[in-house]
C-alpha cells in the first residue's frame, strides 16, 4: 500500500511539472540553487505575468517541489532538491536498476 501512496504522490508531482511554465520555473530555480530567486526575478527571466506566476508557484509549492522563505519584504523561492532527488530516484529505481532499460552509467555520466 505504501508503494501505491508513493506512486500517487510522485504522479501528482509530475502533473505539477507537466505545464511548460512550471517546468521552466523548476529548471530556473535549480540553476539558481541554493540561493533561489525572488518572484520578480523569476517573472523577468521567464516573461510570465505576475498573476499567472503566482498560480504556478503555488502549485509547485503545494507539491513540495519548491520552497518559499520570507526575507524582509521579499519571498525567496528555491527548488526543493531533496524532493526532486526522491522523484528522480523513484524513476531511476525502475528504469536503471530493476530492468536496466537505461544503463546506470549513462545517468551517472550525465549527472557528473
Amino acid at each position: 500500500m505504501a508503494q501505491d501512496t508513493d506512486t500517487a504522490r510522485y504522479a501528482d508531482m509530475f502533473a505539477a511539472m507537466g505545464a511548460e511554465a512550471r517546468l521552466r520555473i523548476v529548471r530556473l530555480l535549480l540553476a539558481a540553487h541554493p540561493e533561489g530567486l525572488v518572484a520578480g526575478d523569476i517573472q523577468a527571466e521567464l516573461g510570465i505575468p505576475a498573476s499567472t506566476l503566482s498560480h504556478h508557484l503555488e502549485k509547485l509549492k503545494s507539491e513540495d517541489l519548491i520552497s518559499v522563505e520570507r526575507k524582509g519584504t521579499f519571498l525567496w523561492y528555491r527548488a526543493n532538491t531533496v524532493v526532486l532527488r526522491d522523484l528522480l530516484t523513484f524513476l531511476y529505481a525502475e528504469c536503471c536498476t530493476r530492468n536496466q532499460a537505461i544503463a546506470p552509467d549513462t545517468i551517472v555520466k550525465f549527472c557528473s
